[in-house]
C-alpha cells in the first residue's frame, strides 16, 4: 500500500501519493463549511490505475472527516459514486 499524505493551506487541500518528489495520484478538496469539506476532483496517474487506488484517496478522507467531526460533499464524478456506492460511507455524507 502506497502512503497517503494530506497537504492542505487555507481552504483548499489534497489527499496524494507523491512518487519521487511527484504527485501521482491526488484527490483535492476545499472547505464548503465549517464542519464540511467538498471533494472535486480525482485524478491518478495511468501507470497506477485499475489498482484501486482512487478508491483508497477516497476512504482516506472518510478516515480524516471522522476524525475531524467532517461531513462530505462530492462534485467529482468518481468521489460521488465511491461515496454513494459505499453505505458505510454513509455517517460522513453532507
Amino acid at each position: 500500500m502506497m502512503k497517503i499524505q494530506r497537504d492542505e493551506h487555507g481552504k483548499k487541500g489534497a489527499f496524494f501519493i507523491e512518487e519521487e518528489g511527484e504527485w501521482i495520484a491526488e484527490m483535492t478538496y476545499f472547505k464548503s463549511g465549517e464542519s464540511e469539506i467538498t471533494i472535486d476532483h480525482t485524478e491518478v496517474d495511468a501507470k497506477l490505475r485499475g489498482e484501486g487506488i482512487a478508491g483508497d484517496l477516497v476512504a482516506e478522507a472518510v478516515k480524516y472527516a471522522r476524525a475531524n467531526g467532517l461531513k462530505i460533499k462530492a462534485t467529482c464524478k468518481y468521489a460521488k459514486k465511491e461515496l454513494d456506492a459505499n453505505p458505510e460511507f454513509s455517517d460522513v455524507l453532507a
